[in-house]
């Protein structure tokens, strides 16, 4: 842990949402997300609490027109944050991977936090939506945040039957890659480089 707190403001609006709260990398698990789709907030709640985050979001959309909206500009807000808080990214581990199941459900997370944005995102889910986040929401959060966060994101759902499950094990298994990239080893930029979050 660093003794500079890695933090940042969330603050986002456009004409379809109004985005606000913050965000603490090193946190205590203090959780509270609102952002009008239940299954949103579970799964939100869910990341933040497995990679070690405080996180406060809020969201304001147009949930009359439907849930796209909310659902992308919370995932661009959240990747806008994490970005934010690394900073020069100097001294963060930088790679991640990890499993995580969820009963018959089993997820793969591997994550390059390293200024390029690359999403590669495979749920294989089947239903339509999951309590009124649809789908292809889902997997479009997985896109949103990494374009944002400027990450190589690669997320796969290796097996498992109940999309409830496996939408669950992948932000699980994202939440414990991402703990692991984020954490702080020293003051090296681990880069052939010489820099990471700039102009790679």
């Amino acid at each position: 842990m660093t003794d500079t707190p890695r933090c940042a403001v969330i603050d986002r609006s456009t004409r379809e949402t109004r985005i606000s709260g913050r965000l603490e990398l090193d946190g205590a698990g203090e959780i509270r997300i609102d952002t009008g789709i239940g299954f949103l907030d579970h799964m939100l709640t869910t990341l933040a609490f497995h990679a070690g985050w405080d996180l406060e979001l809020e969201c304001h959309g147009d949930l009359e027109v439907d849930d796209h909206h909310t659902a992308e500009d919370c995932a661009l807000a959240l990747g806008e944050a994490l970005d934010g808080a690394l900073g020069d990214r100097a001294g963060i581990t930088r790679f991640g991977s990890a499993h995580a199941p969820l009963d018959e459900a089993l997820a793969r997370t591997v994550i390059d936090l390293s200024g390029r944005p690359w999403p590669e995102i495979h749920l294989g889910l089947n239903r339509e939506s999951l309590g009124g986040l649809a789908s292809e929401n889902i997997t479009h959060i997985f896109v949103s945040f990494a374009m944002a966060a400027r990450c190589a994101l690669h997320v796969d759902v290796l097996r498992g039957r109940n999309d409830h499950h496996r939408t669950e094990a992948a932000f699980k298994a994202t939440a414990l890659a991402l703990r692991q990239a984020t954490a702080v080893g020293g003051s090296v930029v681990r880069s052939t480089k010489g820099s990471l979050g700039g102009n790679p």
